[in-house]
């Protein structure tokens, strides 16, 4: 068997409701059972946020060595947007 330890933790009324709720309805089998479970859901966010900001850092840093875009010109390139015009859509008779 694992390490167990007892810790405490307190909730608001209502959170509390919700959790003894899920329990009485069967869908854990314990108090104890939600909070773990919830404990395992914010283990796996924190650890998709570290994975997602190394990953933005990666692309930061390649694109940083990939060297300087040159110069542009906003107002062209808005221009060019400007002057687009929408392809018309065909309808079905």
């Amino acid at each position: 068997m694992s390490n167990i330890e007892r810790m405490t933790v307190v909730f608001p009324g209502p959170m509390a409701d919700r959790i003894r709720a899920a329990v009485e309805k069967g869908e854990y089998a314990s108090t104890s059972e939600v909070v773990r479970e919830a404990v395992r859901l914010w283990t796996d966010r924190r650890d998709l946020r570290t994975r997602e900001r190394a990953m933005l850092r990666r692309a930061w840093d390649e694109g940083k060595k990939s060297g300087a875009a040159g110069t542009y010109d906003m107002r062209k390139i808005l221009k060019g947007l400007h002057s687009e015009k929408p392809k018309a859509r065909k309808r079905k008779s």
